[in-house]
């Protein structure tokens, strides 16, 4: 949109603000207020376009172990599942601040890990570095003296699980190169039946890590894998009979292959799998030098938009009570890149992928990791929070279940996403600033209903007649504000790890207690100030939106 019309379309819109707030001033301009370097942003708050999960934020704990090294790098240190310190304070803060936040359990080891539930047939070993193995491990073992561990850090810190399961149990090689025959259940039967005996709360289980489509390392053909999810509800209805609430089926945890994902959805109909899961690496390899470009490139964030939408148009043509999650994220592939996927500039990424994914009807996105590699939302070592951790806690807090269209018009630099506010009134607008030039961006937001009809009248009368901008200046104070949470990087460095909100750094205390996430509360005649290279989340309480009554 050219930089006059829009002008004259913000006079308008401060008319707008009048019925989103009620009897209050309109904003009256000033430098740097208005013309072409403001931006507005629409929101349509008559209906929701999707609805996520309430615990829609999830993160994962993966199995590799500290001889885990990509490129040189070896950046997994203690964070296996097997190995992680379960009494870690911060660890424990960290969780419990999402009261709850789901944990996905897995990764490329789960299917050559074996649970050591006591058949004397299977020895309980630990995973062996090896050159010749799938993965660069020998197979590996879950004692359930851990399990017992696990299961009692996830009931204090108040996590909702979802466990992958080990999907090559049995497999045999065939000629096509992939890996053939029913899939051995009865070390994971016995997994399942210790956790229900000993009284463990599992949200899901998983079958299987990248192993749909061409897989990575292995992989299952469709049909076989459509079987196996059948036999694996058949298990779980099995052992929870008698059970209130039994878990979730999710499969495969892979990459998105529409023919695969297609077949294997139309083969589990109509209530073998609840949840089919899929994989996102985007960004390239963690080596790879353009990252921070590719990050904050509008038009390469747009290119995964097709991933949803494929998996979309897959589940609504076959007319399936399944729904879809991102299982495991993390940007760039090996491990990511230390000072890209754990630092602020990483959140650009990772919060138009909460904000693009949501708006798809993905109901629930799991970030790798929750701590380990250089991708953590928590650092591997000192598991103090990374920029990504208050980015995730702020999206969990403010946005909520029901997502609401959302449009920006004046820059395609500035990412836009609304949603109802999360047990609040009105929305939360997240907005994400992908450019660093040196001034402030001011945001108007105004409705679908305002936005058309200045669009109409601009349209039947020109812009010569129109006089949006010359509007009466009323002089009463706003009864009304907002709650502003704006995350910078620490002197500008869009990669360092430490984020300002608000201008204060935010850290945990002596005591590895999470730090309180106050607001600014602005005037509802103000625009939103978007600094370059930021993040704003702003609680709009007074926005009508009757999607969220």
């Amino acid at each position: 949109m050219g930089g006059g019309l829009l002008s004259q379309l913000l006079g308008f819109f401060f008319w707008g603000f009048l019925w989103l707030a009620g009897p209050v001033a309109v904003y009256s301009g000033g430098p740097g207020t208005s013309g072409a370097d403001a931006v507005a942003v629409v929101v349509d708050g008559t209906a929701a376009i999707a609805v996520t999960d309430g615990d829609f934020v999830c993160a994962t704990l993966d199995w590799w172990p500290p001889e885990k090294c990509d490129y040189g790098t070896c950046s997994w240190g203690l964070a296996s599942l097997l190995n992680l310190n379960l009494s870690n304070p911060i660890l424990l803060n960290a969780v419990k601040a999402f009261s709850p936040l789901k944990l996905r359990l897995g990764g490329s080891l789960q299917d050559k890990i074996i649970y050591g539930t006591g058949d004397p047939k299977q020895s309980c070993t630990q995973f062996i570095k090896s050159t010749s193995e799938m993965f660069g491990f020998t197979q590996g073992c879950l004692p359930m003296s851990r399990w017992d561990e696990l299961n009692e850090f996830f009931q204090k810190a108040g996590a909702v699980i979802i466990f992958g399961l080990n999907a090559l149990n049995g497999r045999v090689p065939l000629s096509d190169g992939s890996l053939g025959g029913p899939w051995n259940y009865s070390n994971a039967a016995a997994l399942i039946r210790y956790t229900v005996n000993k009284g463990y709360t599992i949200h899901g289980w998983e079958l299987g890590n990248e192993l749909s489509g061409s897989g990575v390392g292995a992989r299952i053909g469709a049909d076989q894998y459509a079987a196996d999810v059948i036999n694996l509800r058949s298990i779980i209805n099995e052992i929870y009979q008698g059970l209130q609430d039994k878990p979730l089926v999710l499969a495969p945890g892979g990459f998105l292959d529409t023919n695969w994902f297609t077949e294997i959805i139309s083969k589990t109909k109509p209530n073998s799998l609840d949840v089919i899961t899929h994989h996102i690496y985007n960004l390239g390899p963690g080596v790879d030098q353009h990252l921070t470009e590719k990050i904050i490139d509008p038009s390469y964030l747009d290119g995964e938009a097709g991933t949803f939408r494929d998996l979309q148009r897959i589940l609504s043509s076959a007319g399936t009570s399944t729904i879809a999650w991102v299982g495991e994220a993390g940007g760039a592939y090996n491990s990511g890149h230390h000072l890209v996927t754990d630092s602020f500039v990483f959140s650009f990424w990772y919060l138009d992928q909460l904000g693009m994914s949501s708006t798809y009807d993905t109901k629930t996105y799991c970030r790798q990791s929750l701590i380990g590699g250089n991708y953590g939302l928590l650092n591997t070592t000192t598991f103090h929070p990374n920029p990504d951790y208050y980015s995730a806690l702020l999206w969990h807090r403010l946005m909520g279940r029901r997502v609401l269209s959302t449009n920006i018009t004046g820059t395609n630099k500035i990412r836009a996403y609304a949603h109802c506010a999360r047990e609040s009134p009105g929305i939360t607008l997240l907005l994400i600033n992908l450019s660093g030039n040196n001034s402030t961006t001011p945001v108007f937001v105004t409705t679908q209903t305002v936005y058309s009809a200045a669009l109409k009248q601009h349209r039947r009368h020109g812009a010569h007649r129109t006089r949006f901008n010359h509007i009466p200046r009323l002089g009463k104070t706003s009864e009304f504000t907002r709650e502003e949470y704006h995350l910078t990087a620490k002197d500008g460095d869009i990669h360092s790890q430490t984020v300002l909100l608000n201008g204060n750094i935010l850290a945990v205390d002596s005591s590895g207690n999470i730090p309180e996430l106050e607001p600014v509360k602005v005037e509802a005649t103000q625009p939103i100030t978007v600094a370059p290279f930021s993040i704003v989340f702003a609680h709009i309480p007074y926005f009508y939106a009757p999607a969220c009554r």
